[in-house]
């Protein structure tokens, strides 16, 4: 089954070796592989692959064409003391890839429903906790840890190892470097370093994402204004905003800062270049 050719959509494949509860629904074309073990109301759309050693548990909806490496995990209960076992949900969309170890919890005790879009791709051994919010064609790097409630915006990555506090927003297109943390919001179009740092935009990001000159150009001059002086992010907001029309980008970002609950990631403490910008 896995990595040979995929079967044309029709009935569902189950390996013999595979376990699945009577709450369990397979979509057209689903494959199930060897030793993989389905427990709960649980229903996989069509063209999806569960390779082997794979794990669904609890009221978990997973769309169509994804792919499950061996031993991901889907739908556990939250790493929450508080947990009492009730009805919280995972749903994931379409065409996701889950690498080997990957682990996503279903909602909490306070919570609801754990969320993943379209078009992901979770590297080996990355966590999604209780409640997250993943978006659209995010990246999700090995060992990258997301707490409870994390949002993490379209077309985002999170490097390596990156570890990301409960309730933090990762914004659009915005790049968490290696070995990073935060417990503030990371800005959309920013790339973050270190402790809750933004050290520069990702320009090669917006390239790739089709960004143009001058959608780029807009948003590092406000990158400079917002994060590059030491001052009061509050009082740069509000100044630029009073200085006129504001490209549709650069309102994104401000309206992501003026949202933010936990504040948000500060700028560098040195004004010198940094590689990427």
């Amino acid at each position: 089954m896995a990595g040979g050719s995929r079967p044309t959509r029709g009935d569902p494949v189950v390996h013999p070796s595979a376990v699945l509860g009577e709450g369990v629904e397979l979509d057209d074309g689903v494959e199930v592989g060897p030793f993989c073990f389905l427990q709960g109301r649980i229903r996989i759309g069509a063209g999806t692959c569960l390779m082997s050693h794979v794990t669904i548990l609890g009221n978990t909806e997973i769309g169509r064409d994804n792919v499950l490496h061996p031993n991901v995990v889907i739908g556990d209960e939250p790493q929450d003391i508080s947990y009492t076992g009730g009805p919280r949900a995972v749903r994931i969309g379409d065409r996701n890839i889950f690498r080997e170890g990957v682990t996503i919890h279903r909602g909490s005790e306070k919570g609801e429903v754990t969320i993943v879009g379209n078009d992901n791709y979770f590297m080996q051994n990355s966590h999604a906790a209780h409640d997250c919010r993943i978006g659209n064609s995010t990246i999700i790097a090995g060992g990258a840890l997301l707490a409870g409630w994390v949002e993490v915006g379209d077309r985002a990555l999170v490097s390596g190892n990156c570890v990301v506090h409960q309730f933090v927003r990762i914004g659009r297109l915005s790049l968490m470097r290696g070995l990073s943390r935060t417990s503030r919001d990371i800005p959309p179009f920013c790339i973050a370093d270190g402790t809750h740092t933004v050290h520069a935009v990702n320009v090669r990001g917006l390239q790739r994402a089709g960004w143009n000159t001058d959608q780029i150009r807009a948003v590092r001059n406000a990158f400079r204004q917002l994060f590059m002086s030491r001052r009061n992010l509050k009082a740069a907001v509000e100044e630029m905003v009073n200085q006129g029309p504001l490209a549709a980008e650069v309102m994104e970002l401000i309206d992501f800062i003026r949202s933010s609950r936990r504040g948000v990631a500060f700028g560098p403490r040195s004004t010198a270049p940094v590689a990427g910008d």
